[in-house]
C-alpha cells in the first residue's frame, strides 16, 4: 500500500480536492456515473462492520495498529499473507504528529468513537440510514480502519494495498465520494476534542493530508473496481447441511459468474439482518458449476451466523461482497503447504487443498486439523477422502481439550521448507504463530486469518 502522508502523484491520489477532504473524482469514469449505486442497496461509509470470520480472512498481519490507538491489531485486517514491511529508518513529520495523536487518544478510543458518531448523525442526519440500525457491533469500525491506516502512513508497500481493499469492498455498502469529506470533517473534530494536549495547527494539517489522501485512494480503487466487477451478487441458497448443532455448510448459487481464489473470503448480508456484513471463508476451491461453500458455526448472539444456521433454507437469497484475501497458494513454487485448521478453519484449508489438486504439482501438503472433541470434527470425513485421492497429502486430527493444536506440528517436520496457513479461533492462529516461527519458518511465509477481526466477530 503507498503511505501517503501528503498527496501521491505515483499512486493516484494526487491532489485537486480543491478544498478539506474534498475528493477527487476519478478522471477516468463519467462523472455522473462516480457515486451510483444500485437499487436497494445499504450503505456503511469508511468501514467494515465487525467480521464473524469464522473461517479466513484478509490482507497483512503488518497492518494492525498498536493495542493502545486502534483495536484492529493485524491483517488479516490483514492475514500474515505477505512479507512484513520493515518500518521506515525515519518517521515523516505527517507519521510523527499522527501517531502522537493516537497515542494521546488511546486511552479514551471509545469516547473518541462516541462523539465522532454524533457529530456524524447530527450534522449528516441522512447518512444514519447507511448504518445498521443497531450500532454496538458497527461503532468502532470507522475508526479503527482510519487510525490502522494513519498509523502506518509511512509504510507505502502495506498501505495502499489495505487502503484500495477497503475502497473496494466498500462498493457493496453504496458508498460514495461525496460521503468522505462529512466522515473526514467529523474525525478531525473528535480527534482535536480528545487529544487536546497535543492538537494544534500542524497536527491538524497533517490529519487532513493524511485523510484527504487515504480517501482518495480507497476511491480510485472504488471507481476502478466498478470497470469489472459488480458491487455486490445476489446468492441463492442450494443446499443447508447441518453438520452438528450449531455448525452448517450453507451452498450458494451467485446471480452471475463469482471470480474468486481457493483461501479468499466474502462478506454475506442475509435478508434477516439488512445491512449487517459478516465475513466467511470459501469452503472449496472454485467450481466448474459455479456455487460457493461456506461452514458457519452459531456464535452465541451473533446476528448472521445464527441467521445462517438456523434460519437460512434452499431458497433464501443472500447478498455477496466481493472476494478478498491474500491467504492463497503460490503456484509458482513447489514449497510444502503446512496447514492448521481449528474447527470452521478447516474450510479455506480445505479449498487450499483442492487448489493443489487442481493444479497438478505433487507437492506435500501436510494438514492438521484440530478440534476439542472428537464431534467437533464435523468435517473430518470429506479432509480423509481427499488424503486418499492424493498420496501427497496428510491429514492428522487433533483432539485436544486445551486446543493445543499449535504445540502437536512441533513433533512433526521439520517445516523449514514449507508455506504456513492458519485458519481458526484468534488463541490458535497466535500461539500458532508463536509456534511456527520457533521451529523455522520464517514470518514471510506464515499466513492467517485477522487474529483482531476474529475477536470482534459476533
Amino acid at each position: 500500500m503507498d503511505a501517503p502522508t501528503t498527496a501521491s502523484a505515483d499512486d493516484g491520489t494526487s491532489d485537486g480536492g480543491g478544498g478539506w477532504f474534498t475528493p477527487r473524482r476519478p478522471s477516468n469514469r463519467p462523472e455522473d456515473e462516480a457515486g451510483q449505486q444500485p437499487s436497494g442497496s445499504s450503505a456503511s461509509p469508511v468501514t467494515e462492520p465487525s467480521d464473524e470470520r469464522i473461517s479466513g480472512a484478509s490482507e497483512a498481519s503488518v497492518v494492525s495498529p498498536a493495542p493502545a490507538s486502534a483495536p484492529q491489531a493485524q491483517n488479516t485486517s490483514p492475514p500474515i499473507s505477505t512479507p512484513q514491511a520493515k518500518p521506515p529508518q525515519t518517521a515523516s513529520p505527517d507519521a510523527v504528529l499522527v501517531q502522537r495523536t493516537m497515542a494521546e487518544i488511546g486511552p479514551v478510543a471509545d469516547k473518541v468513537t462516541s462523539y465522532f458518531y454524533a457529530l456524524l448523525f447530527t450534522r449528516h442526519p441522512d447518512l444514519r440510514a447507511l448504518f445498521p440500525a443497531a450500532m454496538d457491533t458497527q461503532r468502532d469500525r470507522i475508526l479503527k480502519a482510519l487510525l490502522t491506516a494513519a498509523e502506518h502512513i509511512d509504510h507505502t508497500d502495506v498501505l495502499v494495498s489495505y487502503l484500495k481493499n477497503l475502497g473496494r469492498g466498500h462498493r457493496k455498502y453504496g458508498t460514495r465520494p461525496e460521503h468522505y469529506p462529512a466522515v473526514g470533517e467529523c474525525l478531525i473534530a473528535a480527534l482535536s476534542r480528545y487529544a487536546s494536549a497535543t492538537w494544534d495547527e500542524e497536527t491538524e494539517a497533517a490529519w487532513v493530508r493524511t485523510y484527504t489522501t487515504i480517501s482518495q485512494v480507497m476511491i480510485d480503487a472504488a471507481a476502478e473496481d466498478e470497470l469489472r466487477a459488480p458491487a455486490w451478487w445476489f446468492g441463492e441458497v442450494v443446499a443447508h447441511d447441518l453438520r452438528t448443532p450449531d455448525i452448517a455448510v450453507v451452498t450458494v448459487r451467485p446471480d452471475q459468474p463469482y471470480p474468486f481464489l481457493a483461501g479468499q473470503y466474502t462478506s454475506l448480508e442475509t435478508p434477516w439482518w439488512p445491512r449487517i456484513w459478516r465475513h466467511y471463508s470459501f469452503a472449496s476451491a472454485p467450481r466448474s458449476d459455479g456455487l460457493l461453500s461456506f461452514h458457519v458455526k452459531a456464535v452465541p448472539a451473533g446476528w448472521v451466523s445464527n441467521a445462517l444456521v438456523h434460519h437460512a433454507r434452499p431458497g433464501d437469497v443472500l447478498r455477496l461482497g466481493p472476494p478478498a484475501g491474500s491467504m492463497t497458494v503460490d503456484h509458482t513454487t513447489d514449497s510444502g503447504l503446512l496447514c492448521l485448521g481449528g474447527g470452521t478453519g478447516i474450510a479455506p484449508i480445505k479449498a487450499l487443498v483442492e487448489d493443489v489438486a487442481e493444479h497438478g504439482r505433487r507437492r506435500p501438503v501436510e494438514v492438521f486439523y484440530g478440534a476439542r472433541t472428537d464431534h467437533d470434527l464435523y468435517d473430518i470425513d470429506t479432509m480423509l477422502r481427499l488424503q486418499q485421492s492424493h498420496p501427497w497429502l496428510a491429514v492428522r486430527p487433533v483432539v485436544d481439550q486445551r486446543a493445543q493444536l499449535p504445540e502437536a506440528v512441533r513433533e512433526y517436520g521439520p517445516w523449514n521448507e514449507y508455506d504456513a496457513y492458519l485458519s481458526g479461533p484468534p488463541g490458535m492462529i497466535r500461539n500458532g504463530v508463536d509456534a511456527l516461527r520457533d521451529i523455522g519458518i520464517p514470518e514471510g511465509r506464515i499466513r492467517h486469518d485477522s487474529v483482531e477481526e476474529l475477536v470482534a466477530s459476533d
